[in-house]
């Protein structure tokens, strides 16, 4: 556009993005998080001329062709958004795009948790750069906080800036992309301020239905991947885990014992990973480096949180026979219910055994 004052529109998005996104944290971290997005805006390409350039990459080139297939199957059949979201590419020059800083206090499961106006409370602060999160986490440790540093590859503005496929997602292969896709759009579709149990559960659930649908439209036949056995293991081990430390946190004890017991859980925890390893995964040690490094009560928030009400969205897409459009609605009614009527109804959507409501 002629005559247009890049310098200024930047600086209004800027004001934009703080506004957006404000609450009581320091200016310099709003800046770097409109920084950061500003960023990734400005990286971002057609994926149609990246294809259609012979100079490309031709790995990257095919690897995108096959992401657009999926991307057309997500709107037409999954009745996902229709918009310009992954439809675009950016190359950011590393390997992850945000580091999330996880902490809590020593002797508790709860998140320090930061609120924002648009996605509401999370269990976390995102930076754009691994020495903006290793600075956060150095004050929160001094703090006497546990704390977890977690490279993330990838994550949704919820519909409010067309998302680019990243480089930082190619390395998944091409159905780990298409899945991926899914499942980010589906937040776009629905999302609910202040209950990330139920907006990974649902996302997680299109995520996996549609994957399932995407590969029967290409006459491939359904897989159980192995690794997602092993991996819902692992995170049986932790809620475990995590339920003793919880019971362990209640008890009037010194914090010199209550150190050591603490340690004693995350031994116990290592010990019956090994032992399932070696039992049913013999030679294969995929999990052994999380596992070796220091544990902490922040290293296990993620944990669960993806998975817990994936069967009572399952119950729900079987009651409306399967019927993208009709489950959408129904997914919109139950989000508009209070907390507690909320789990309620999800509770009833599972015919089999109660689900504990999972607190990161």
């Amino acid at each position: 556009m002629p005559g247009l004052d890049v310098s200024r529109l930047r600086c209004g998005l800027l004001i934009l993005l703080a506004t957006l996104l404000g609450g009581c944290s320091s200016l310099s971290y709003y800046g770097q998080l409109a920084t950061g997005q500003w960023q990734l805006l400005q990286a971002r390409e057609p994926v149609a001329d990246v294809i259609a350039d012979p100079g490309r990459d031709p790995a990257l080139r095919k690897h995108l062709a096959l992401a657009q297939q999926a991307r057309r199957f997500a709107s037409e059949t999954l009745h996902l958004p229709d918009n310009r979201s992954y439809r675009l590419y950016a190359d950011i020059g590393r390997p992850f795009v945000v580091w999330n800083v996880f902490a809590t206090d020593e002797f508790s499961l709860d998140p320090l948790s930061h609120c924002f106006p648009i996605a509401g409370c999370v269990a976390y602060r995102g930076y754009y750069s691994l020495g903006g999160a290793r600075g956060e986490a150095a004050l929160q440790r001094q703090a006497g906080k546990d704390v977890f540093v977690a490279g993330i590859e990838a994550y949704s503005t919820l519909g409010w800036f067309s998302d680019p496929i990243l480089n930082t997602m190619l390395g998944w292969g091409d159905e780990r992309l298409a899945t991926l896709i899914f499942h980010e759009l589906a937040h776009q579709r629905f999302y609910v301020k202040d209950d990330t149990a139920f907006n990974e559960s649902y996302a997680s659930f299109v995520e996996q239905e549609g994957t399932r649908q995407w590969r029967a439209a290409r006459g491939l036949p359904a897989v159980r991947e192995r690794r997602a056995g092993q991996r819902e293991a692992l995170t049986r081990l932790v809620l475990d885990t995590r339920q003793r430390l919880r019971a362990l946190y209640t008890q009037p004890l010194p914090a010199t014992l209550m150190r050591e017991r603490k340690a004693a859980e995350f031994e116990r925890l290592r010990q019956e990973y090994r032992a399932l390893r070696d039992q049913q995964w013999p030679g294969d040690k995929r999990f052994d480096a999380w596992i070796n490094a220091p544990l902490n009560n922040a290293k296990l928030l993620p944990f669960g949180l993806y998975e817990q009400w994936v069967p009572a969205f399952a119950g729900l897409f079987a009651q409306v026979n399967r019927d993208w459009p009709a489950f959408y609605a129904r997914v919109e009614q139950l989000g508009k219910l209070a907390p507690t009527e909320r789990q309620a109804a999800l509770q009833a959507l599972i015919p089999i055994a109660p689900v504990t409501p999972i607190t990161p």
